[in-house]
């Protein structure tokens, strides 16, 4: 009986060839998207998963509110970290990094560039999973000058693993003892690193110094503990550790600090929050989002609902094309439940091969995902374990709604009404599938509003002026590697014809450099004068170099000794420190963590804002120090000029002065497309997931049009033989479809605008919504819904109504 289901159900499926190629290629695209989708979620929510405690990790958090300036730090004092453990008993362990900004490796006779290079503390691997498959990971960072490498980087410099007690030179900073390999760190972490050198013996790793904030502190729960119990403790433990050196800076303790509406506070974030939630400054990676991870999960769910409504329609609409089918069934003596079991059998087999087709597209279109999503997404054993039952349960309940429809009404007519043709037919009346079109199409239209108002914020992003000029502008990394040649190398660069103008400093607003410092406006450095602000290192070429404009005052002068203790600030600075004329007022900061020196500062000029974070952000408080910076040589090259060639003669003068140093540089256009290449992906996936959704709505509407030309061919030969234009027929056949897309509109446009506006509130600076925006997006729905019906439209009516009619 079961094979005589299925043999039934494929002849009938073939018989109708193409309403069964649309439901299976619909089905096969919805489910693809969504698959793909599920891909990415499940990778982004899966960081720092790996690590086996990652339910009892939290990061350490420094909130601070002072000098006009409310943030979030991912930093903590140095000695935090062991006076919580000490302190508290419900952490287990406690451990710090600190990222070095990349270090350089001898391997034979050149230095190669190594970034990902952290100081980390002994406890490290008592906290995170980082399996050692050389050394013990107890001892492996306690000696001073050892390092713990990973596979990749032992296979890079000795071509093997087992190097245990090898020696590596870092720079000016000697030989390191190899102490430990350990696996390569998932892709799925917040932070990443192939050396790790030992904390023990670092300057500033185990200072007394409460109110400067280094170091990523973490910290490991014992079982059972509570962590917001934990928290609540911390204002009485900064109190005991900090308090001091709160009231010698600002003459006050913590509560009349918090009474003046600042505060200095310590927060938890677990650990698997990090990559998703942190909007702390100065995280180690650039996060994701939750919000595009929440996104991109409905999207998901919208494609596939519109692939299950096109096979819930199109199942629907033929339906009543077999009420004859089943009228000879049951005189016939066929039972009600074998018609049911019939018809839920052809349901379920189209939906397992769009499902079998889906898991095949997806799989071949997954390298290209991973190209524009910036993913190295792979099909794992995992994945597959719960992907092949939720597909299964997925065909089962998808088919048998699909199918339900036909099984259990049409089995429920009366033989004799239906070979008596007394049951209505045709598209009209179909209230369900009516719904199901503007659903449809609603959702279309939505995706293709939220598409437009993406693409038009991150061209906005793009055009906008930032206060700088990053065209031309050529960016020679590591200059630090130079030595006391570094200078040199900047004299040499500046005589090439080409170059405008150089600039020696790795403070650069699109190398998301972050370095805050406190001013006040008094020598008493009392809390009601400071400003907390961005303090930046850099020299007389700066302003120049970048194309940043002054508003007031004058620039850095080499020539002028006194400028050594010159600044600039921006009209951000400017508007908090409330002087009407800011030129030759002066400044005080601490020069130390003793609190015992202080510097006296005279501002010299103003610069316009310009924008060093992304645009999320507003442009905050920023002073501009005169002084040496040797990270990074920034060229500004003429406009027209032949920059391979430039580039050419600055890497000759490079090797002139060391022929053992990699040459590394980027362009700064380049660096700053990578502050926003998140939303950039973001926006190149919103457009291709936006043309599947409506090309599977497409896919629904087309097979509808179908139907409902074949349901009024004779009505269409009728109205030809009394003068009915072609015109004419196609209007009526689109009018009915074309209400269904306006009232899409009019559900859509409202939801889109409340969605998008809220998109648009993660930005600082952004572009309002257009009126015009909503008008495209509904122009092209009805425009792609009127050529989709269109075709069989047109074909219905360019037919000979002889054909139609003969039989009358």
């Amino acid at each position: 009986m079961i094979k005589n289901y299925f043999k039934t159900a494929f002849r009938s499926l073939l018989k109708n060839k193409g309403f069964t190629a649309i439901n299976v290629l619909g089905l096969t695209l919805g489910i693809a998207t969504c698959l793909l989708i599920v891909f990415y979620v499940f990778d982004e929510l899966s960081y720092d998963r790996y690590n086996d405690k990652a339910d009892r990790i939290y990061r350490v958090n420094n909130d601070i509110k002072f000098g006009g300036n409310e943030n979030s730090y991912a930093v903590a004092p140095a000695p935090a970290a062991m006076a919580l453990k000490a302190d508290f008993p419900e952490i287990e362990q406690a451990a710090r990094i600190i990222s070095v900004g990349g270090v350089r490796v001898r391997k034979g006779g050149q230095f190669l560039q190594e970034d990902r290079v952290l100081y980390a503390d002994s406890t490290l691997f008592s906290v995170f999973t980082f399996p050692m498959i050389e050394g013990n990971p107890t001892d492996a960072l306690k000696a001073p000058n050892s390092i713990v490498i990973n596979e990749r980087t032992a296979r890079k410099y000795f071509n093997r693993t087992d190097v245990v007690g090898q020696s590596l030179t870092l720079g000016d900073d000697g030989v390191f003892q190899i102490t430990g390999v350990i696996k390569d760190i998932p892709i799925q972490s917040h932070f990443n690193a192939d050396i790790f050198i030992s904390m023990s013996g670092r300057p500033d790793s185990r200072e007394d110094a409460w109110l400067s904030n280094n170091f990523f502190t973490y910290i490991l729960l014992k079982p059972g503990s509570d962590p917001a119990a934990l928290q609540a403790k911390f204002a009485a433990f900064l109190q005991r550790h900090a308090g001091q050196q709160v009231q010698n800076l600002l003459h006050m303790d913590f509560a009349a600090m918090e009474k003046s509406g600042n505060y200095f506070r310590f927060s938890l974030v677990p650990l698997t929050d990090i990559h998703l939630r942190s909007r702390a400054v100065g995280d180690l990676l650039p996060g994701g989002s939750i919000a595009y991870v929440y996104i991109f999960s409905a999207i998901a769910a919208f494609i596939l609902i519109l692939a299950c409504i096109n096979f819930m329609n199109l199942s629907t609409a033929r339906s009543a094309n077999r009420a004859r089918e089943v009228g000879v069934r049951k005189v016939l003596g066929s039972p009600r439940k074998y018609l049911i079991a019939q018809f839920l059998t052809e349901s379920v087999m189209v939906t397992l091969a769009g499902a079998i087709l889906a898991v095949v597209t997806a799989w071949a279109l997954l390298p290209l995902f991973n190209d524009i999503s910036g993913k190295e997404l792979v099909v794992s054993s995992r994945l597959v374990r719960w992907m092949v039952p939720i597909l299964l349960v997925f065909v089962l309940i998808i088919g048998c709604l699909a199918g339900s429809y036909p099984a259990f009404f049409l089995s429920a007519f009366q033989p004799i009404d239906v070979l008596k043709s007394k049951l209505a037919r045709g598209f009209k009346g179909g209230g369900l599938r009516s719904f199901l079109v503007v659903f449809q199409f609603a959702i279309s239209i939505f995706l293709i509003t939220g598409t437009l108002v993406v693409y038009n914020q991150l061209k906005y992003i793009q055009s906008r002026d930032l206060g700088f000029n990053r065209d031309h502008v050529l960016i020679v990394q590591n200059v630090y590697g130079l030595g006391n040649q570094a200078k040199s190398f900047k004299q040499e660069v500046k005589k090439i014809r080409d170059v405008d103008d150089v600039t020696m400093t790795g403070a650069l607003p699109t190398a998301n450099y972050l370095q805050g410092s406190s001013f006040f406006k008094d020598r008493s450095l009392s809390q009601e004068s400071a400003v907390l602000s961005q303090r930046w290192y850099v020299d007389e070429g700066y302003i120049t170099t970048l194309g940043i404009k002054l508003k007031s005052g004058r620039n850095f002068s080499a020539a002028m000794p006194t400028d050594s203790s010159a600044i600039l600030i921006n009209e951000a600075e400017e508007k908090m420190l409330g002087y009407s004329d800011p030129l030759n007022h002066t400044l005080y900061a601490p020069l130390d963590n003793t609190l015992q020196h202080i510097g006296a500062f005279h501002i010299v000029g103003v610069v316009k804002n310009f924008n060093f974070r992304s645009l999320r952000q507003q442009v905050t408080p920023m002073v501009l120090h005169f002084a040496e910076n040797r990270s990074a040589l920034s060229i500004r090259i003429h406009a027209g000029a032949n920059i391979a060639a430039v580039t050419a003669q600055i890497s000759n003068k490079w090797k002139e002065l060391s022929s053992s140093q990699e040459f590394t540089y980027t362009f700064m256009e380049q660096d700053f497309e990578a502050l926003y290449r998140s939303e950039q992906r973001m926006g190149k996936l919103a457009i291709s997931f936006t043309c599947f959704a409506i090309l599977i709505a497409c896919l629904g509407l087309f097979g509808l049009a179908a139907y409902a030309a074949e349901q009024r061919t004779k009505e269409i030969g009728i109205r030809k033989v009394l003068g009915a234009g072609v015109s004419t027929i196609v209007g009526m056949l689109s009018k009915d479809f074309i209400k269904l897309v306006l009232i899409a509109i009019l559900i859509a446009s409202p939801l889109a605008w409340l969605a998008m506006h809220k998109w648009l509130q993660g930005f600082a600076y952004r572009q309002d919504m257009q009126w015009w925006v909503f008008a495209l997006a509904g122009f092209s729905a009805v425009l792609i819904a009127f050529i989709t019906i269109s075709f069989q439209s047109i074909k219905a009516a360019l037919s000979n109504p002889v054909k139609s009619l003969k039989s009358e």
